[in-house]
């Protein structure tokens, strides 16, 4: 245990304290585990969230979306990740940012959701999920964490946005971060799911290179029209340092 701000906090072996600036955000990580990174930073500024209501966070990791959401809306926050050692993490950084009344994260498989919560009563849900298949030939990182992580070992794309479409109420949004190559299967499994298309913006590394990811937002029962593709977003210049949109999401004005 460490003393931190004068407040008992719960540090364990092996874990640091980050911090988003531009949100006053602080986090506990590990290298040892799954950390956050630029792709939570992005999908909680370009998730649209409601200014009262619900919020689910899937797949939440150790917490960083939702931690980054709370800074724009009173809306509830309920978080579930299945690592048991990721979400103890969020649920610790929960209480060190003094968020208890509005974010809660439960230790819970993303198949057992309905277990705990009720279809059709969600305004908003948010997903960083894994992004790669699970295949014969997938290599994978040694490290179960990360493997569980990053490839879909626990919850495929489709049950994501199963479980996402049925969480929602009607005209709730969905807003996904994930990568390019999918971007199709992406499309063609939210209209399964009966949810539309809405905006859609790639993120590319810097001016000149290929969109290395996604950002799509879908309304559930939404009409079909209306699709909209944002300007493209960097994340560096030109002389390796962040653009000046992911200068402010990190640091602020």
């Amino acid at each position: 245990m460490i003393f931190l701000r004068g407040q008992l906090k719960l540090l364990k072996k092996g874990e640091r304290i980050d911090q988003l600036y531009a949100e006053d955000i602080q986090i506990i990580q590990s290298s040892e585990v799954f950390s956050f990174s630029i792709d939570a930073v992005l999908l909680a500024n370009f998730a649209r969230a409601p200014k009262y209501g619900k919020i689910i966070d899937l797949c939440a990791g150790n917490g960083a979306v939702g931690l980054f959401l709370s800074r724009k809306t009173s809306a509830s926050i309920d978080q579930i990740e299945l690592q048991p050692r990721l979400a103890d993490m969020g649920q610790r950084s929960i209480a060190l940012n003094h968020l208890e009344n509005q974010l809660t994260m439960h230790e819970l498989d993303l198949k057992n959701t309905f277990d705990f919560f009720r279809a059709d009563s969600t305004d908003l849900v948010v997903c960083n999920p894994p992004y790669f298949k699970e295949l014969p030939t997938s290599k994978k990182n040694p490290n179960p964490h990360l493997a569980i992580a990053r490839h879909e070992i626990h919850a495929t794309l489709a049950d994501v946005v199963q479980v996402s479409a049925k969480l929602l109420k009607m005209n709730g949004r969905f807003t996904m971060v994930h990568r390019p190559d999918r971007f199709l299967e992406i499309v063609d499994c939210l209209r399964a799911n009966r949810i539309a298309p809405k905006r859609i913006q790639f993120v590319y590394p810097k001016p000149g290179k290929e969109a290395n990811v996604l950002l799509i937002e879908g309304i559930k029962d939404g009409k079909k029209d209306g699709l909209r593709f944002l300007p493209p977003l960097y994340t560096y210049d030109d002389s390796g340092s962040y653009s000046p949109a992911l200068q402010e999401m990190l640091y602020g004005n």
